[in-house]
């Protein structure tokens, strides 16, 4: 394994991941949030998918969507994690040429269907609370599987380009990585090649793909807004609100990290890298540890199940 900046090759067998470039020498205690992150995202997603499988009544459209969501927390945080801890733990920085194209594709891949998701859930809010009675009959089992089906081929087909372009271009440069994973523009900016197409997929998928799905939740929200303030008492008003105030945290916290780094990697280029690769690896990190807060805390029904369960075990 060679470290050296240059190098002749034109497609490499390997990259070398630099983990967090000016932070080596505490890698080891930088791991140890993110992997009690980790742990907790494992634990209490496997949790809501256990709980929501042992339970009837929670077989409804809301709590697929919940098990969807917690199954794209686990395949994307796996798909980034033990990697950062090789580096982190073992300083194993080299990374085959297509096992790097695989993660790219996978990272890219399940936070296409996370956006997805999101979609489908506001749009299951906007039935339960703007059209009930037309609820169960549109959302049926059936119905959700097909959205899910389709939410999955969308997003493997909308990351489909990230690994083409990238196998495409020569790379005569360098082939280390100042980064903890292979991010796309991380490895794209190797290439010894005009990437504008890359890049411009990359703020197409950001601006018309992610930026649809934000519009139809905006949209569906407003409906809700607009009939949660047309109902005559206050405690009507919060209860219905409450059905939706846990949905609206977790998109929160999923679209929120991705903005504030999609921005500081277009415009802050005054920012130190260390800080940019930080970032990069919170937003993959921190929100399905917060999902599982905002639904296992948020949500009663599953505080109860999950209450009775060990209550049960405990007897």
């Amino acid at each position: 394994m060679s470290d050296s900046n240059t190098t002749d090759f034109i497609n490499p067998s390997s990259f070398i991941l630099l983990g967090i470039p000016g932070l080596e020498t505490v890698h080891v205690w930088i791991s140890i949030p993110f992997c009690t992150m980790y742990a907790i995202a494992l634990l209490g997603n496997f949790t809501i998918l256990f709980i929501v499988k042992r339970e009837p009544s929670f077989h409804v459209p809301m709590y697929y969507f919940i098990s969807m969501l917690a199954v794209m927390d686990l395949l994307l945080t796996t798909s980034t994690l033990p990697q950062m801890m090789d580096i982190y733990w073992f300083n194993s920085r080299e990374i085959d040429f297509r096992a790097c194209l695989t993660q790219m594709y996978f990272i890219h891949c399940f936070s296409a269907m996370e956006s997805g998701i999101f979609m489908a859930m506001a749009f299951d809010r906007y039935m339960a609370i703007c059209d009930p009675l037309r609820h169960s009959t549109t959302l049926t089992n059936s119905v959700v599987a097909k959205i899910g089906l389709a939410v999955v081929l969308h997003g493997g087909m909308l990351a489909l380009p990230f690994p083409l372009l990238v196998s495409w271009w020569p790379y005569c440069r360098t082939n280390i990585i100042p980064h903890t994973y292979c991010e796309h523009m991380a490895v794209v900016k190797l290439a010894c090649a005009d990437i504008r197409i890359s890049s411009y997929y990359g703020l197409f998928v950001a601006f018309s793909v992610s930026g649809l799905d934000v519009f139809f939740i905006a949209t569906s929200y407003t409906q809700i807004i607009r009939v949660i303030f047309s109902l005559r008492t206050k405690d009507t008003r919060l209860k219905t609100f409450g059905t939706c105030g846990s949905h609206l945290c977790a998109i929160l916290a999923f679209y929120i990290p991705r903005l504030f780094s999609f921005l500081m990697h277009r415009f802050g280029h005054n920012v130190p890298l260390h800080f940019h690769v930080l970032i990069a690896n919170m937003y993959l990190l921190v929100p399905p540890m917060l999902h599982l807060i905002i639904y296992g805390v948020r949500t009663k029904e599953i505080q109860d199940r999950l209450l009775r369960l060990f209550t049960y075990k405990g007897s």
